[in-house]
């Protein structure tokens, strides 16, 4: 199996810490995500390290017994210690205050920091959850829940294990996933993973089931809003993603793997040791391990290899697991770091190889815009938002966070459209189909579309002598009306002599100054067509030899020069009876530089009437 096929890799750049032994403790602490190797209990040193710590702690402490639970507060600022089952020690003197108490028998508990709300298990069978909401120093008690067993059981012993329960946000909300090992339901077999969506207000409920149609040994990870679940029996695992859409059955919506079962990337664990040493090659990394410790929401760690790794998503190989590309899509928007690899999946689809037909290609691009156009909304209810004043009395108003799923006009065009028209071998007629049907759906959701997407329309058509469809395109206004769309045509003239009238029908349309044209042309170097622009409107006896002189010379296009000087001294002649320039002109610059290339005996004579 090559790296392409895997979409799953443990992170390039783990926490390494001394391995589990006889000497050496090792905890990890889920708050700060923090590893702690405590070894001869304290006396002979702690070392934590965390992802994202630059420089490990390292302290000693007395040997006062066997460490059951290490863990610093937030921040690091205060050490506690447990070593009986009902003590827990803070290094550092301090004066505790009782805030609030609840009388609960508890079977387990779990904490889940990103949500600061813990679980307690409670009665008999332990598949009653009391969740407990801790905030600014307060803590509120939500309602109860109970989790559905997979059937009545027999006895009266704890029936729900911890080892059986995760919490974690998944799309901006807490859930508690619940691994039933057997489904509740008789046709059908194999493990599901039970979803309960856990509000801050209101009652807790049952929202997905997520199937995983086999049985044996699991752990769950969530990355990247997705639900990891590893197979430890096949060494494989499975993605879920509960925004793509599944089988809703009236309460519940049932969810499949969205590709099929993979294992992780192999890793490669460096050899240790100093670097002239380690010259022997890295060591294969037993996956799915029995030393396995899974820990909310995507970390893994190998307390056998002194290792803790990040599990990642690989998006790339996934655009060849997924054929649908609606379905590719809607994953795709919503992963982190989407973007590149959608453009790339857009480029993919308009190859020769590849070729997606036109229904699919519409689809994509709607995706793409209806994501665009809710950026481009919430970003224009901020402004309004922001200059009605609003932000001064409101807390509440955030500036839109511009996610990699916005892909703009901008991007399509660099990334895709651009290039895309530049491959000779694509049939013109299906490069002109893409690009009108990306304008189409820019116009679907009312998004204004730039003039370098019909720019880009209009360059084809001209390549490939389509001036007929050309001319329907402005006279049915598919492409919109903007002053660069103008000038584009005005430059066309040579080729396409309706493009000179075609042109100036849509500036009048857009009431733009005649002077504001001239220099929009002479800007892009359309030296010939400004002047034709200008003759056709009457304006060509008033206007500056000079600057047309200057656009002439900057084009280094000798020829267009002597066109161009030409004109004027024959302006000249027909206004003053004589084609030489006047002072007041200053084009004695351009007078010598034209003697220079033409010589002296190409300057016009003054013709006697």
């Amino acid at each position: 199996m090559g790296d392409e096929d895997y979409y799953l890799e443990l992170c390039e750049r783990p926490v390494h810490f001394e391995k589990a032994n006889p000497v050496n403790c090792v905890f990890f602490d889920e708050a700060n995500k923090q590893v702690f190797a405590v070894r001869s209990g304290g006396a002979t040193g702690v070392v934590v390290k965390g992802p994202d710590d630059r420089n490990p702690i390292s302290f000693r402490m007395e040997d006062k017994g066997e460490v059951k639970c290490i863990k610093f507060s937030l921040e690091n600022k205060i050490l506690a210690v447990q070593r009986t089952s009902k003590t827990v020690v803070l290094p550092e003197k301090r004066n505790l205050k009782l805030l609030k108490s609840q009388n609960i028998n508890v079977n387990w508990y779990m904490y889940c920091p990103e949500g600061s709300v813990i679980l307690l298990s409670t009665t008999v069978l332990g598949n009653v959850l009391q969740p407990f909401y801790f905030r600014a120093g307060t803590m509120s008690k939500l309602p109860k829940f109970e989790i559905e067993l997979p059937a009545a059981p027999k006895s009266t012993k704890l029936s729900l294990s911890e080892r059986d329960i995760a919490m974690a946000t998944i799309y901006g909300q807490l859930y508690v996933l619940f691994l039933r090992h057997h489904s509740r339901t008789s046709n059908s077999t194999g493990a599901e993973v039970v979803l309960y969506h856990l509000p801050r207000e209101g009652a807790c409920k049952k929202m997905h089931i997520l199937k995983l149609n086999r049985t044996g040994k699991f752990a769950l990870n969530v990355v990247d809003n997705l639900v990891v679940v590893h197979h430890q029996d096949t060494e494989t695992s499975v993605i879920f993603d509960i925004r793509l859409r599944g089988e809703f059955d009236g309460s519940v919506t049932l969810h499949h793997p969205v590709l099929p079962a993979r294992s992780i990337q192999p890793y490669q664990i460096p050899a240790a040791g100093p670097a002239p040493v380690t010259s022997q090659s890295p060591v294969p990394c037993k996956l799915y391990s029995s030393s396995w410790i899974v820990f909310q929401p995507d970390i893994i760690i190998s307390a056998s290899q002194g290792y803790l790794w990040n599990l990642q998503v690989k998006l790339q190989p996934i655009v060849n697991l997924l054929p649908d590309k609606g379905r590719l899509m809607d994953f795709l928007l919503q992963r982190k770091e989407c973007k590149m690899v959608i453009l790339s999946v857009c480029s993919q689809m308009l190859t020769e190889s590849d070729r997606a037909t036109l229904p699919v290609i519409a689809t994509v691009f709607d995706k793409l815009n209806q994501e665009y156009k809710k950026y481009l909304d919430a970003e224009q209810s901020y402004t309004m938002a922001v200059e009605a004043g609003q932000s001064r009395s409101g807390p509440l108003l955030r500036r839109p966070v511009r996610t990699q799923a916005v892909v703009d006009q901008s991007d399509m065009y660099t990334h895709v459209l651009s290039v895309f028209t530049e491959k000779k071998e694509t049939p013109h007629k299906f490069v002109i189909a893409v690009l009108m049907e990306y304008i189409r759906s820019l116009n679907q959701f009312q998004i204004t579309v730039q003039h370098y997407l019909h720019e880009l329309v209009i360059r084809t058509l001209v390549q490939h002598n389509l001036f007929y469809t050309l001319h329907q395109f402005l006279q049915y206004h598919v492409l919109s009306d903007a002053k660069p769309l103008a000038c584009l045509l005005l430059s066309l003239e040579s080729f396409y002599p309706p493009a000179h009238q075609l042109s100036l029908d849509m500036l009048k349309r857009l009431s733009t100054a005649n002077d504001e044209i001239v220099e929009v042309l002479l800007s892009k170097h359309q030296v010939l067509a400004a002047l034709r622009f200008i003759r056709g409107i009457g304006g060509h006896d008033n206007i500056s030899a000079r600057k047309f002189l200057d656009a002439a010379k900057q084009t280094e296009d000798h020829m267009l020069f002597y066109t161009i000087f030409r004109f004027f001294e024959q302006r000249n002649q027909r206004l003053r009876g004589n084609p030489s320039f006047t002072p007041g002109e200053h084009c004695e610059e351009h007078v010598a530089f034209f003697k220079q290339v033409f010589g002296d005996q190409a300057l016009m004579r003054p013709t006697a009437f």
